[in-house]
């Protein structure tokens, strides 16, 4: 019934796309994991999250409203030159230097290149590395790591744009029903169409919220993450002593992180339990290299491993080489 109509909003979205990416958006799209769980709430099953046109076509939808909000309520802000006006924006500010020179070695140590300019890097140039890099067997370690590298996403009342979005102006105003502060820019967007007015001794205010809704985002993620570990190191509980394949996603003195492939549960294999050789860090080549037989065990190289142990309570995982 609604075809045509959908299929036009797709085709309009996949031009919103191109045109973000043209102006300097990054796509940091990554996998994610779901759970099929039993009854009793413990994993059955590990799988990646499919990302499917509908998804996207609602995320550029979202992007637009999120955008026309904040340039609508800047340009009400300071169209007599009124500056300092009091509103939530969502912001994402440059790369650290020191942090995009860190990503630059990682990536030469993976064969890669990223075009840096007086220790400055431009949301195009890292658009054009993550496109070059897709489908390769290192793209989602490049992924992970160059999202390390940016800046993080806060809200402030200080509009400064977003980098990774490469929007001038951007909040989040689409989702009043799980984020705090898209309910505040609900209320402020109200209250600039029916009286003009945002107050600016109601800066520090909001400059508070914005800052403590920063703080709670941060505390969430950590949450999401730990309990995906936990989920992760649960499910592998019952294959302890079976064979996967793994993509080595760390490497330390003390041995190597693996990522197991389709449910992306990580692990460690430790050196101390690589009997056949003594191996040593090459920090340079994010590489573990033996000492007498100099094989190499090197970021993004694929492996095989076995489970040996599940620690549930620490959410840690014990690997061995196969």
């Amino acid at each position: 019934q609604y075809f045509d109509d959908l299929n036009i909003l797709n085709t309009i979205a996949k031009i919103f796309q191109e045109e973000r990416y043209a102006n300097g958006a990054i796509d940091f799209e990554t996998e994610e994991v779901r759970f099929e769980l039993d009854a009793d709430g413990v994993p059955l099953r590990v799988y990646k999250k499919s990302r499917l046109d509908t998804h996207k076509l609602v995320e550029e939808f979202m992007l637009l409203a999120n955008r026309e909000v904040a340039e609508f309520i800047f340009k009400a802000n300071n169209r007599k030159g009124e500056n300092g006006k009091a509103f939530i924006y969502r912001i994402h500010d440059e790369p650290n230097k020191e942090k995009i020179a860190d990503l630059v070695t990682f990536l030469r140590a993976l064969g890669h290149d990223l075009t840096v300019k007086n220790g400055n890097v431009s949301s195009k140039d890292i658009g054009v590395m993550l496109k070059r890099i897709v489908g390769s067997p290192a793209e989602f370690l490049i992924k992970t790591a160059t999202i390390r590298s940016m800046a993080k996403a806060v809200y402030s009342t200080n509009n400064i744009g977003h980098f990774g979005l490469g929007f001038e102006y951007y909040t989040h105003f689409t989702s009043p029903i799980r984020r705090y502060p898209d309910l505040i820019v609900h209320r402020l967007l109200q209250r600039q169409i029916i009286s003009g007015k945002i107050e600016q001794d109601e800066f520090a205010k909001y400059q508070k919220i914005a800052m403590e809704s920063s703080d709670r985002e941060i505390s969430a993620a950590e949450a999401e993450r730990a309990s995906i570990k936990y989920k992760q190191v649960e499910y592998m509980m019952k294959h302890i002593g079976e064979e996967f394949e793994g993509i080595i996603s760390g490497v330390t003195e003390w041995g190597i992180y693996v990522e197991e492939i389709e449910t992306k549960c990580e692990g460690m294999v430790k050196t101390r339990d690589m009997k056949d050789d003594t191996y040593e860090l090459d920090a340079k080549n994010y590489a573990l290299v033996g000492a007498n037989t100099k094989k190499r065990y090197s970021l993004g190289d694929r492996i095989k491993f076995k489970i040996t142990n599940a620690d549930l309570d620490r959410k840690i995982l014990d690997f061995a080489l196969v």
